[in-house]
């Protein structure tokens, strides 16, 4: 039986590679959790770009606080199942007019693991609309194997390499992935997915979550980590990692920088040329 999600949703989920809006966050909870992200980034002076927000739910406890969220943690169970590890985390901040995009591509394209048991929950913290440049995703290409990439090192690109499919893809197939600030969706690892410059007069905040199963391995790399943030560790490939116990606090400072350095071989492995983001 469903925790969160209904029987519709997860046959959606199943056969388009996606499912939202779902309502996870009250407006208090969404304010708080962007004033709190946006006090320290000012006070630190956009920190958070040394990382890209990349397991940044190990230094600052609003993103460990999101990322157990029991209700993100239902509707990800109802298409999962009740082993989950959270394997990452990005930050995607789309600045008014600034131009940044996403390439059309596959999340599991860089990430090492071996097999298509993950999924992203992305969180809206502002309004993500066709104008504010919300997800778009082909409905139904999370059934394709991994296709080839190209990477283009843009620096316009959020994506770590700028990488993009190198296959053609009918953008009229399509939709839109509208959020109000408070909802999320769920989308499989392996479906293409993009999204446009942010023509708005706000940020466009999203919170990206990666969620894996304890029986997935990381191939590209000797070692990894992951949270094991709900039911066990029925396999052990990953080395459990710890939520800090305050923002930014020493110890988690540290782990960190080590995590991030055994990831980042991972994201950058054979890459050809500077990366556009590190």
């Amino acid at each position: 039986m469903s925790k969160s999600l209904n029987e519709q949703e997860v046959e959606q989920y199943k056969q388009d590679g996606y499912v939202c809006p779902i309502d996870v966050l009250s407006p208090d909870q969404v304010a708080t959790y962007r004033r709190r992200f946006e006090a320290y980034e000012q006070k630190h002076n956009g920190w958070y770009e040394l990382s890209k927000g990349q397991k940044l739910y190990l230094l600052q406890t609003w993103v460990s606080e999101l990322a157990s969220n029991p209700k993100i943690l239902d509707a990800v169970e109802d298409v999962m199942g009740p082993n989950l590890m959270v394997w990452g985390s990005s930050l995607f901040i789309k600045e008014p007019g600034q131009g940044t995009y996403v390439s059309w591509h596959q999340d599991s394209t860089y990430w090492g693991l071996s097999k298509p048991k993950v999924l992203t929950a992305w969180i809206a913290l502002s309004p993500a609309t066709a104008v504010s440049g919300c997800m778009k995703m082909i409905p139904g290409t999370h059934k394709w194997d991994q296709v080839k990439h190209t990477d283009t090192l843009d620096e316009k690109n959020l994506l770590t390499r700028g990488q993009k499919v190198a296959v053609d893809v009918n953008e009229d197939e399509s939709i839109l992935a509208k959020l109000l600030p408070g909802q999320m969706s769920l989308h499989d690892v392996r479906i293409v997915h993009s999204s446009d410059p942010n023509a708005s007069d706000d940020r466009r905040i999203g919170v990206a979550i990666r969620y894996i199963t304890p029986d997935v391995e990381q191939v590209n790399a000797e070692n990894d980590s992951a949270w094991l943030v709900r039911g066990e560790d029925t396999h052990g490939n990953f080395i459990h990692e710890t939520p800090p116990a305050s923002d930014m606090d020493p110890a988690a400072l540290a782990e960190h920088e080590r995590i991030l350095k055994l990831r980042q071989g991972v994201l950058y492995r054979n890459v050809d040329g500077n990366p556009a983001h590190i």
